[in-house]
């Protein structure tokens, strides 16, 4: 059975480590969801634009795979650069998001969401509102894909935000940004946050380096573990590609 895992959020969810300063993951049982179907991990996992690179949903899949013994899948919807008005509930992201989620939903039961998202929501217009927003994009996903009792991860951005050249707004308005991701766990049930702090970044101040996003996935899946539903069900589901998933390519 596949265990799977919705990654969804801006670009250092999406992931821009560079895969240089990493040693790669070597995890059969962490597979990808493409075109409907489950394909051996690669990277970038998460191919949403020609930067992509390392991901943290790499190293939390292989931690959740060993430590439970089980297949885990991931599902790569995060798009960089993106903004909540454009992963407003209804809007093309959220559908995507969903129509991804309930294709992988046929051979696999999600686990967990994994979210990271904020910096392109740091204007002085944007931030004020992004506690609210980001609550009925919670909420609608738990609505559109009955994931009710899922814990829904929300990671914190970086430190190193303050440093960021990319943007005046980022380094004055992260921290708002911060405060709002941790108060959401406050006000919805299975919700967690994920601590950033200490962790290091690219040249461009901006994204997570490989190094720390190894380690960004090993704190969503030591949160993940707090918000786990123990008497979940797992369905074991047909799956026509297993050959494929298994390495062995059917020409």
């Amino acid at each position: 059975m596949i265990h799977s895992v919705l990654i969804i959020g801006q670009s250092n969810m999406a992931g821009r480590g560079f895969a240089s300063e990493v040693e790669p993951i070597q995890n059969k049982d962490v597979v990808i969801a493409r075109n409907g179907r489950w394909r051996p991990m690669y990277v970038p996992v998460n191919p949403d634009r020609a930067t992509s690179g390392v991901s943290l949903a790499e190293s939390f899949a292989d931690i959740y795979s060993k430590e439970k013994g089980v297949r885990v899948g991931i599902i790569p919807c995060a798009d960089g650069g993106t903004s909540l008005d454009q992963w407003a509930v209804g809007g093309l992201l959220f559908d995507h998001a969903c129509y991804m989620a309930k294709l992988a939903q046929r051979t696999s039961t999600i686990a967990a969401v994994l979210w990271h998202q904020g910096e392109s929501d740091c204007n002085d217009d944007r931030y004020p509102f992004y506690e609210e927003k980001l609550l009925r994009i919670i909420d609608g996903f738990r609505e559109r894909l009955d994931l009710y009792d899922v814990p829904f991860l929300v990671g914190g951005l970086g430190d190193f935000l303050k440093d960021c050249k990319h943007s005046s707004a980022i380094p004055a308005n992260f921290a708002h940004i911060n405060a709002a991701l941790q108060r959401i766990p406050e006000r919805r049930e299975r919700v967690g946050f994920v601590s950033a702090e200490g962790l290091g970044a690219n040249p461009d101040n901006l994204h997570f380096s490989a190094t720390a996003l190894r380690e960004f996935g090993a704190r969503y899946y030591t949160e993940f573990l707090k918000h786990e539903d123990k008497n979940k069900v797992f369905e074991e589901k047909p799956s026509a590609d297993l050959a494929i998933v298994n390495n062995i390519e059917l020409l």
